[in-house]
Formats: structure tokens, C-alpha cells, sequence
């Protein structure tokens, strides 16, 4: 079985408003709400992958009811637990401003209630696989994926981290199956600026000597790197495609590359299935696809095969 674990959904409230002015009343020209949060996001894109997973975590209040209303109507199945006090987050994000958006707190979580989450991934098995993304709540401590890893570090499950800073490194020690920094985050951990894929190379395999099998380093409009256990380099430039909804490409790529690792146990088809699915849903009004993501694959594997020829098809 697959479980993706969001300690803290949100309702995302996606507005476009043309010509934003500051200190006056804006209107919108699009909107949408839609189910949120990084593990949420996996289980969206794996589903639409036709592979089925359970998604952990915790809700509270009207939006918490919505966000499970929402996953279920999408046929995700769903354990998440119910919190007596406060209301899941609302982030609101602003499209026609490029990466400008406003993220809620989201509600307390005591430690009883994080300790029925933990005792429940306690019941993992061999062969299982377990996505931990995204931030945690303030009332969450910071070493929760590290807690979670370590109750679970003799039971064969395979386990993809994909978290920034303290949530990260605190994980490398029990040896995850996969981590996905982007750049940024990659080269905020070091204190360096990382533009090109060259230069994330000897930073990814640093979380390798950390403890990470495999790192998958995002780059956006650059492309991606995959620098894999067997001590290969994969890079790529980004498939050609117009850029209309960044949200949720990281989670789509973990997704991908995930649904392209439990396929084949390839890593070259697992790579491309990961960057096929993140430009898909990037160049999608909404988490892309299965074809929208075929299609982006089918671009990703022809530059493959022209860079091998030289060009020459």
C-alpha cells in the first residue's frame, strides 16, 4: 500500500486578479478551490496515474470537513484524523502574481492526537511506501519525520521525504528511499547560490553522504537532476511548455517519479515519468493528468533520444 502524510491540509483558494492594486478594492477574474497540501497533492496525481494510495493526517473544522468531502468525491481514500478544535488552513493563492500567495497557520495538534497518527504508520509493512511532505504545524515538533522514520526504520517500508531545512536533514540518519530539495532549498542548506544543474550535483550527493539513497533536485524552468544510489547522474533540461500554475509541479514530480520507480525499478524511466508529471502539471490549469503527463513524457523521451544520436533522428 501507498500513504501520504500532511500534517497540515489546507483548502487553497486560487484567485487571478488583473491589475492588483494595493489599499483598494480588487476583484477576481478567476477562481478556485481545491484540496491542499503536498501529500495531498501526491495522492491527487498518483490517482490520476491510475495507482491507488491512502492519505494520513489531520483535519478540523468546516474547511477540514470540505477537505475530506473533496478527496472523496475524487475517489482518494482517506484516514485522516479528526481534530475537536480550530479549522484546517485556508492558503490563498495569488495567481496573476507569480508566487505570491498567503499560507494559514492551521489548527493545534496535541500530542495524544500526533501519537494516534504515529501508532497508525507503526502498522506499515514491508514493501509499503510512505510519502512524508510538506511544512508542519507550529504545534508539531520539528523532529516529527525523524520520529516517524526512526519507529519505522526495520520494517522494509520505502519512504520519500520531501521537506525543507531541519524537517530534511533530521530524516538523512534513517536513509530515505528519496528526497526531492529544489535548488533553492538545496543551496540554502549549504549557504550557496545553485542556478545550473551541474552545479546542484556535488550538494545533492553531500545529502547522500548524509544518509539520502537517492536525491531528486527540482530546477524548474532549468530542468532537474536525480543522482541515484548506484552513485548515476541523471540531468535534463525542462521540457519546452508554457508555465500556468506552478502550484503542486514538485509534489507531481515525487509522484511521478514514484509511479515510474514501482513500474519499472528503473531509474532513467523513473526520472522522465517524474519530470513528465511535474511540467504537466505546471503547464496545467490543475495536478495533470495521465495524458497530459503522457504527452509531456513523450517530449522528455524524444530530447532523450535526440541527445543520445546528436540531434539526429
Amino acid at each position: 500500500m501507498i500513504y501520504t502524510v500532511t500534517l497540515n491540509p489546507s483548502l487553497d483558494y486560487i484567485v487571478s486578479v488583473e491589475h492588483f492594486k494595493l489599499g483598494l478594492t480588487n476583484r477576481t477574474g478567476f477562481e478556485q478551490i481545491l484540496p491542499g497540501g503536498k501529500g495531498i497533492n501526491v495522492s491527487i496525481v498518483l490517482k490520476n496515474l491510475g495507482i491507488a494510495s491512502t492519505a494520513l493526517g489531520f483535519t478540523a473544522g468546516f474547511t477540514g470537513d470540505e477537505i475530506i468531502r473533496e478527496l472523496e468525491n475524487t475517489g482518494i481514500s482517506q484516514e485522516f484524523i479528526r481534530l475537536e478544535e480550530g479549522i484546517s488552513r485556508i492558503n490563498v493563492k495569488l495567481r496573476s502574481i507569480d508566487g505570491t500567495e498567503i499560507n494559514g497557520r492551521g489548527p493545534e495538534i496535541k500530542k495524544e492526537r500526533l501519537k494516534e497518527l504515529t501508532d497508525r504508520l507503526c502498522r506499515l509493512q514491508r514493501g509499503d511506501v510512505l510519502f512524508l511532505s510538506g511544512s508542519i504545524p507550529v504545534s508539531v515538533p520539528e523532529n516529527i519525520y525523524s520520529t516517524i522514520m526512526q519507529q519505522l526504520k526495520d520494517k522494509g517500508v520505502m519512504i520519500v521525504v520531501d521537506a525543507t531545512k531541519d524537517l530534511l536533514m533530521n530524516v538523512l540518519p534513517y536513509h530515505p528511499f528519496l528526497i526531492k530539495p529544489n535548488n533553492h532549498e538545496l543551496g540554502e542548506i549549504f549557504g550557496v547560490e545553485l542556478k545550473t544543474r551541474q552545479e546542484v550535483v556535488p550538494y545533492g550527493k553531500k545529502l547522500q553522504e548524509l544518509g539520502a539513497e537517492n536525491v531528486l533536485i527540482s530546477m524548474a524552468g532549468e530542468g532537474a537532476v536525480l543522482i541515484t544510489k548506484h552513485g548515476a547522474v541523471y540531468k535534463k533540461e525542462a521540457p519546452e511548455g508554457k508555465l500556468v500554475n506552478g502550484v503542486g509541479a514538485g509534489d507531481s514530480m515525487v509522484a511521478g517519479f514514484m509511479a515510474g520507480w514501482l513500474e519499472k525499478q528503473d531509474y532513467e524511466y523513473a526520472f522522465h515519468m517524474g519530470m513528465a508529471a511535474g511540467s504537466a502539471s505546471a503547464f496545467s490549469e490543475n495536478l495533470a493528468t495521465k495524458a497530459e503527463i503522457q504527452a509531456v513524457y513523450e517530449q522528455v523521451t524524444r530530447i532523450n533520444l535526440q541527445e543520445q544520436t546528436g540531434g539526429i533522428l
